[in-house]
């Protein structure tokens, strides 16, 4: 067992300089990642007792998103990407310590908190997702993303279950504002050692191209369509677990442990799928994603208690990240072929990338609303989260093409040139 440690240690330590920055960066900050994605909708939920100011929030948040992924293109030109990576991670406890200051949860204040935390994920993501497609390729991102994954869910262990139970016994003290406060505080904290980290780092700018485009090769579309119906549930993936233990458990307790079962499973699961995988297994780890998070949300909307809220959040600890590690090698891989096809900026299809998963956010959120308003919250939490996760199966085929295109495109660009006999090679084509 030590002799396997050791040598997982030792290949972390043969990738390069920019990859082991690149992780540890991710590592700190993943520490409080469980508390804006998690808690932070749950102090809505305790403070309005309402999952629709819930979904407002997230909604908002999904608005500033792509502004600031727009904003952040022309920024790359002028200021350094660490800078703007840093600059995000720490917009989140900006935005947290914006939330704690309010004195009433209206849908103004709540409005704002979320843009800032939206220009937060914008200005992260932005930057990590061309900092992981420029550090990695084809053959090592199912171990980046394993290896990431592995971390964060046994983060997604330790965390949840100490910052619930240090609310629930302030809040049984009568202060639980105090403890939320304390909680943003040392978010902060930890977000200046992740931008600490991230300046060791030896990162490049992207290279100065034109990076808005509304035209693209057919097989982009392919893309923008599996980035839609990722965006349906990305909104419940996040908000869904807060609103439904704090709606029928009403505790942060609850709902820290509820986060921490079964996650050490899930992160040595996922370490050896993104450690042994190959690309030839994506669709197939894909596929089991998809199959779980669909069981989750059905078994949610049948039980609809206590028992279906904890079953829901084992199945998904196992769904999330598998659906992870398939997704964004495959977005890479289709990145990587199209900047050599169209001669493209990277960053280019990240954008773009972002506009089609803001469709998905907007109709998965916009069901829930629709349903709040038109029959009851409760019938929105019970079923809003069954339709987008069967409509989300449709993923699978979607994946399947992609993968099928990008293999027929590889082959070709393989196959040397012979100037005296007409072209045969196969076009990408929609």
């Amino acid at each position: 067992m030590i002799n396997k440690i050791k040598t997982e240690i030792s290949h972390f330590k043969n990738q390069s300089h920019n990859f082991k920055v690149l992780t540890l960066t991710n590592l700190i900050y993943s520490i409080v990642l469980p508390v804006i994605d998690i808690f932070v909708a749950a102090y809505v939920m305790r403070s309005s007792n309402d999952p629709v100011k819930v979904v407002i929030y997230q909604l908002t948040i999904y608005t500033g998103i792509p502004i600031t992924f727009f904003l952040n293109g022309y920024l790359l030109r002028k200021i350094s990407i660490k800078t703007l990576y840093a600059l995000g991670m720490m917009l989140s406890g900006v935005s947290m310590m914006v939330m704690m200051s309010l004195t009433t949860l209206d849908n103004t204040g709540i409005g704002m908190a979320g843009l800032i935390m939206g220009m937060s994920f914008g200005f992260y993501w932005a930057n990590r997702d061309f900092l992981a497609l420029a550090i990695t390729n084809d053959d090592n991102r199912n171990y980046y993303y394993g290896l990431e994954t592995f971390f964060y869910t046994i983060i997604a262990v330790i965390i949840p279950f100490f910052i619930g139970w240090f609310i629930e016994i302030y809040a049984s003290l009568g202060d639980a504002a105090f403890a939320y406060k304390i909680v943003t505080g040392l978010v902060f904290i930890i977000t200046i050692f992740a931008s600490i980290m991230c300046y060791r780092g030896d990162f490049a700018n992207p290279k100065e191209k034109k990076f808005v485009f509304f035209k693209f090769d057919p097989y982009w579309y392919k893309l923008l369509r599996l980035a839609s119906l990722k965006g349906l549930v990305q909104g419940f993936l996040v908000t869904a677990p807060a609103m439904l233990i704090m709606l029928l458990l009403g505790k942060e307790g609850a709902l820290g442990t509820a986060q921490s079962v079964g996650a050490v499973i899930a992160a040595v699961a996922m370490y050896i799928i993104g450690r042994k995988t190959s690309p030839k297994h994506r669709l197939q780890v894909f596929g089991v994603g998809l199959a779980l998070f669909a069981l989750a949300a059905i078994i949610n909307g049948l039980l609809f208690n206590s028992v279906g809220v904890i079953l829901f959040m084992l199945f998904l600890l196992l769904a999330k990240p598998l659906l992870d590690l398939a997704y964004f090698p495959i977005q890479f891989s289709v990145i990587d072929i199209l900047t050599k096809k169209e001669k493209r900026s990277e960053f280019a299809y990240i954008l773009n990338h972002e506009a089609g998963l803001y469709i998905g956010r907007l109709v998965g959120a916009g069901t829930f609303l629709l349903l709040a308003y038109s029959f009851s919250v409760e019938i929105a939490l019970r079923y809003a989260i069954v339709i987008v996760a069967l409509l989300q199966l449709l993923s699978y085929w979607v994946a399947k093409d992609i993968i099928k295109t990008g293999k027929i495109h590889n082959i070709t660009e393989a196959k040397p040139v012979n100037n005296d006999e007409p072209n045969l090679t196969v076009p990408i084509v929609d």
